[in-house]
């Protein structure tokens, strides 16, 4: 039996050139032709699709965020305790880094603001509000130690984010999860959370 191969929709050839290129090139350093060779579209179905590079990275956007949210909201269903859920979020993340380097480069590492100066910054965005809720919650139910929202939500996920932007640069060599527990183990501690 001859088995068929369904084609990829045109939109998202587009949208996977762009993030690659985007991710390898940055955004000002790639036109609408290089995503039209890379996709091998032609330029009037990225007109016709996303009215151009601008439109293509709001795509782009508003599509890597919808990824975070399945992320977030695949953990929250869990019913975790907070510090659990916080530890799932982050190893999540850092296997998302090494498996689909170029949706969290593009969600945590690029610079969004200049290239959609018109869309709020990502740290608002729906997924990392969810993020920082889960903290909150923790702090209202006395599993995490009281302290300003974004100060905790800051100690919880600012250090597997900064892991994250030191692979994404080739810094860290090693792939993430191998730092997953001796990372949880000092963000902890410096939440004054005993873990034991």
């Amino acid at each position: 039996m001859k088995q068929t191969v369904t084609p990829e929709p045109i939109d998202t050839r587009i949208l996977n050139s762009a993030l690659d290129l985007f991710v390898e090139r940055g955004y000002h350093n790639v036109s609408v032709h290089d995503v039209q060779r890379q996709a091998n579209v032609s330029i009037g179905s990225i007109y016709n699709h996303f009215g151009g590079k601008e439109g293509i990275a709001k795509a782009l956007y508003y599509h890597v965020l919808n990824e975070m949210e399945v992320l977030v909201n695949s953990v929250a269903e869990k019913n975790l305790g907070a510090i659990e859920s916080c530890n799932q979020l982050i190893l999540q993340l850092f296997e998302q880094t090494e498996s689909r380097r170029n949706i969290i480069a593009f969600a945590l590492h690029a610079k969004h603001r200049e290239f959609l100066p018109e869309e709020p910054p990502i740290c608002s965005a729906v997924p990392f509000k969810a993020m920082r809720d889960i903290v909150q919650k923790g702090m209202a139910q006395g599993e995490i130690r009281p302290s300003d929202p974004w100060v905790a939500a800051a100690t919880v996920f600012g250090g597997a984010i900064r892991m994250i932007h030191l692979r994404l640069d080739g810094v860290i060599e090693q792939p993430l999860p191998t730092f997953y527990e001796a990372l949880l183990e000092s963000t902890w501690q410096g939440m004054g959370v005993n873990q034991e």
